[in-house]
């Protein structure tokens, strides 16, 4: 019986075969996984239908296929048959997961590598385009430090990639395709802001000695919540065939994250009625599992509004995000830097300022609207003291 690539959710299209977990011979049980693929947006595996014996591979790896594509042959054997015609010393295949984008697999089979000989550097271990080239070049020694740490022995120039191609497909493909629907959908309106976040800082610090770490990120998070319980347009979808704009109940805010594969978002449900402890742990775990593909699909739909958080990368004052069609608006958050200001009394001061932009969709909201908005966060972000009252 034929084992098909079917639709795991979100209306994908086609999928890369990762690698095989199973070899041809092994009997398998029912929904053991077979196969990892990779979608547009993220690793998934394809269990076993029933128990019985894997009979051929129809395609290999690192083969991008539609949706429907036979993947495997497997026969469904009873319990009595599989006894008398499979050996007893047929055993279970348990292959190595192998954390990689389909390009670097790519790289590695063209150049005669065993992936699963190369010691991934990336976040879980996951094996980047530098480790293939590395162990290409006879460095195969004790596994690498923290990625903090790690210093490359060997520099990768533009000029060892000359010649190269890059696929344009999976995530990548589908990202394109996504912002450019959505510019040509949605009229993009983005305004900034600064931000003082001075006194957040300190709050932060007290709250470390206090035994409790609570990220900035998870602190933007909350002050978003509350911001979309007062401006609840931007917590929105609009609906041109039905004339109407439906404002969503929860606020489930997705989280940009930034992988070897390309911009996934993440999301963290029903913020409203969650504690920055709470939100810090589960943006901490998601951004975990975007970085090392192992994100559920239940993870990264149902989004309702979006924060990037690209201050930590260090280098950007400034941007015009695309907002994530259907949600109607986007904040980013960008670098920290310390500037002198001039206080209310004509002084000036050292202070740590933040640049805030918003995307918004114009059709539903105006500027004076999402002026509004960014002041209400402004205000929260500046005093933290006065988030007390919201959470009251």
């Amino acid at each position: 019986m034929e084992v098909k690539l079917h639709d795991i959710g979100e209306g994908m299209t086609e999928a890369n075969i990762n690698h095989f977990l199973v070899k041809v011979g092994d009997v398998v049980r029912a929904d053991q996984p077979l196969v990892e693929v990779q979608t547009d947006k993220m690793t998934a595996e394809i269990p076993a239908p029933f128990s019985g014996v894997i009979k051929e591979f129809t395609v290999n790896e690192g083969e991008t296929i539609p949706v429907g594509s036979t993947v495997l042959l497997m026969e469904k054997e009873h319990r009595d048959a599989t006894r008398r015609t499979v050996p007893q010393t047929t055993q279970v295949s348990k292959k190595k997961r192998i954390l990689a984008s389909p390009y670097t697999r790519k790289i590695a089979r063209e150049n005669g590598i065993n992936i699963e000989e190369v010691v991934g550097s990336g976040a879980g271990g996951r094996i980047v385009d530098e480790d293939v080239l590395l162990y290409m070049k006879g460095d195969v020694g004790p596994p690498p430090k923290p990625e903090e740490e790690r210093v490359p022995d060997v520099q990768v120039t533009t000029e060892e990639h000359t010649g190269h191609t890059i696929p344009f497909r999976g995530r990548r493909k589908q990202i394109a395709s996504k912002m450019s629907q959505s510019l040509r959908t949605i009229p993009h309106c983005t305004h900034f802001e600064e931000i003082d976040v001075t006194n957040l800082l300190v709050w932060k610090d007290t709250m470390k000695r206090c035994g409790q770490s609570i990220s900035m990120g998870a602190y933007f998070v909350k002050a978003l919540s509350v911001c979309l319980k007062e401006f609840p347009i931007f917590n929105a979808r609009l609906n041109e065939e039905e004339e109407c704009v439906k404002l969503q109940s929860h606020h489930n805010i997705g989280i940009a994250v930034d992988t070897d594969e390309g911009l996934i978002v993440p999301v963290i449900k029903g913020v409203e009625g969650k504690t920055m402890k709470d939100i810090q742990a589960e943006m901490k775990a998601l951004t975990v599992k975007a970085q090392e593909g192992t994100l559920a699909m239940k993870e990264i739909k149902g989004g309702t509004f979006t924060v990037s958080n690209v201050g930590p990368l260090n280098g950007s004052i400034g941007a015009t995000p695309i907002i994530n069609e259907p949600e109607v608006a986007l904040v980013a958050f960008h670098k920290t830097k310390k500037r002198p200001m001039v206080n209310d009394k004509d002084e000036i001061v050292v202070r740590s300022m933040m640049n805030v932009s918003m995307s918004f969709d114009h059709r539903v909201a105006d500027g004076g609207t999402a002026v509004m908005f960014t002041n209400r966060l402004r205000d929260l972000i500046e005093e933290p003291q006065s988030m007390l009252l919201e959470l009251m």
